[in-house]
């Protein structure tokens, strides 16, 4: 959640960050007036119990009328208590509510807009001319079914649309996938973790994603666990409550886990193949660091994805997304957008966000320095969604007979092997 220090002497600031995300700046003023009622909520407490206990002292001492008054007022004064205590929690709860429903506060730099109003920052890698090489490129699923690498039909039986299986050489690709992403989260100083996917309302809470993502989120309402769409969710709070030393961090840790998304509100998009489906395996890199470095720490994130990316050898963009494109908790995200021929467009494959002091604050993450305590920052980054990467390499590498040709990143996690082959 955002500071409130900064609601109570910069309300502006939370004014514009609210305008850029396209949300109500209107709640800005509910939440200064619902701050105010909580503190004079809690000032009456505070005094009404300091009252209390020094008639408490006075009872001790005095005798005869004087006590039966003292007790008198004793009696009368435990009613205003626990009316004054109750009127102060429901105060709170009701600032806490209007609170959770910020977002957090947007650079001042990042650009204006919604959905469709990124800014491409960089193009890198050249896109194949197919025409030019004499055949039309297949798409995905057409190439995952020569290769018998994807089956979208035994996954839609078992499972319902949007889910699928991966076989054989679609398999191994995964597997050498997540080993390649795992060798260079490692060699950049990352802790390898394999997460629960699982997790309680107040992981989901703290991170964000019952907010304006809710509804793409899985609930099991029997055991009030919910499945998580990314592997940020656990390793955000894998430090919830606890106080982290200063001299530890940066903290970075790369989670290898499923993900699952209702995809709510993407009917009749990216039905065919496994572009958007409801599970999906991913390699998420996930930081705690000093605020102070948390920019820095982006740009390395960033640098870490491209650094993957160009190893499988895939034409990319990098944008920086609109305000109104942001999720509840990023203050800044960059995507980076792998090049699809059969779609003759770019399309999203990763993304980081700096989420700055935000989780950190809603999760009880703090950092202990010479100068007290005080919240951490958390940046997270996709470094391989499987299914998406997947299809980049199909399509990007494939050739005319049917075979994918495997970047060389690749082929020491797949015994040497340069291609896929067709089956049979």
């Amino acid at each position: 959640m955002i500071d409130v220090k900064v609601l109570r002497t910069d309300p502006d600031r939370v004014r514009a960050s609210q305008r850029a995300r396209g949300e109500s700046v209107a709640l800005v003023d509910e939440l200064l007036a619902a701050d105010a009622a909580r503190r004079s909520a809690i000032s009456r407490y505070e005094e009404l119990r300091a009252e209390q206990k020094g008639l408490g002292k006075q009872v001790a001492r005095a005798a005869g009328d004087e006590r039966a008054a003292l007790l008198s007022r004793t009696r009368e004064l435990a009613e205003e208590v626990r009316k004054a205590e109750a009127s102060s929690g429901e105060a709170s709860v009701a600032f806490d509510a209007l609170l959770k429903q910020v977002g957090n506060l947007v650079f001042p730099d990042v650009p204006e807009g919604g959905e469709d109003d990124y800014v491409v920052l960089e193009t890198h890698g050249e896109r194949r001319d197919f025409a030019a090489e004499g055949f039309t490129p297949r798409d995905h699923l057409e190439l995952g079914q020569l290769l018998g690498a994807i089956d979208v039909e035994r996954g839609a039986k078992v499972s319902g649309s949007r889910f699928y299986y991966l076989t054989g050489q679609g398999a191994e690709l995964e597997f050498a996938l997540m080993n390649l992403a795992m060798s260079l989260a490692l060699a950049n100083g990352f802790t390898p973790m394999i997460p629960p996917a699982l997790v309680k309302a107040s992981a989901m809470e703290g991170t964000g994603f019952l907010g304006q993502a809710a509804q793409d989120v899985y609930h099991l309402p029997d055991d009030d666990l919910y499945l998580v769409g990314t592997a940020e969710v656990p390793l955000a709070a894998y430090h919830s409550d606890e106080v982290l030393d200063a001299s530890t961090l940066p903290l970075r840790y790369a989670g290898f886990s499923p993900s699952y998304r209702r995809e709510a509100g993407s009917y009749g998009k990216d039905t065919r193949g496994i572009f958007r489906v409801h599970w999906f395996d991913k390699v998420e890199m996930f930081v705690f660091c000093a605020p102070e470095d948390a920019e820095a720490e982006h740009q390395r994130l960033l640098g870490w994805e491209k650094e993957f990316i160009e190893a499988l050898e895939i034409p990319y963009q990098v944008l920086e997304l609109a305000g109104g494109d942001l999720g509840l908790s990023a203050a800044r995200k960059y995507d980076c957008y792998g090049w699809l021929p059969t779609q003759d467009r770019y399309r999203e494959i990763t993304s980081t966000s700096n989420c700055t002091e935000f989780q950190a604050r809603r999760l009880n993450v703090r950092t202990r320095s010479d100068g007290g305590t005080g919240p951490v920052a958390t940046l997270n980054g996709t470094l391989c969604a499987m299914t998406r990467t997947i299809i980049m390499i199909l399509e990007n590498h494939q050739q005319a007979d049917g075979s994918v040709r495997l970047p060389a990143a690749l082929r020491p996690f797949l015994g040497g092997r340069a291609a896929l082959v067709p089956r049979g």
